[in-house]
């Protein structure tokens, strides 16, 4: 078990009610379990936790008898883990504002995630231009990548 560790005023790792002060999806849709790094400078990368268990509400239909955690889930957990990296890079001080996400470009799964895995998500901040910013997020079991995309994410006017 590693120590603790402070990365721009946040104490490492980041439990459950620190991600939720920080974006606004709440169960069954929050997606991330623990923020175990982040780099701000000289780039903005995460690296965020999912524990997926049986417990998880999609699995009772996708698929019975074989549970795979639906890709489009996937996605949706390396943007908010970019929701994340989003927040924690804004000015002490400054409400956090609402993201979309806006566009996903080069998505590719190569293999199923399913109960008992421990989906780690892995997001670098490209760039950020007018109240977008562009990432690209890896996912992956066991050191295995699992997923990968680029997500463009709109600031709410």
């Amino acid at each position: 078990m590693t120590d603790s560790k402070t990365t721009g005023g946040f104490e490492l790792p980041l439990d459950v009610a620190q991600i939720q002060s920080m974006i606004p999806h709440r169960f069954p849709f929050l997606l991330l379990d623990r923020v175990v790094d982040v780099q701000l400078e000289p780039q903005r990368i995460i690296r965020a936790i999912k524990n997926v268990t049986i417990n998880e509400p999609f699995f009772q239909g996708h698929f019975p008898g074989h549970p795979v955690m639906p890709g489009v889930l996937v996605i949706e957990a390396l943007a908010q883990a970019a929701g994340v990296l989003t927040a924690m890079g804004s000015n002490p001080g400054q409400q956090a504002n609402l993201y979309y996400l806006a566009k996903i470009d080069n998505a590719r799964f190569s293999k199923t995630v399913g109960p008992g895995d421990q989906l780690v998500l892995e997001v670098l901040e490209k760039r950020r231009m007018r109240g977008m910013g562009l990432f690209e997020g890896v996912a992956s079991v066991d050191g295995k990548r699992v997923a990968s995309a680029d997500l463009l994410c709109a600031g709410r006017a």
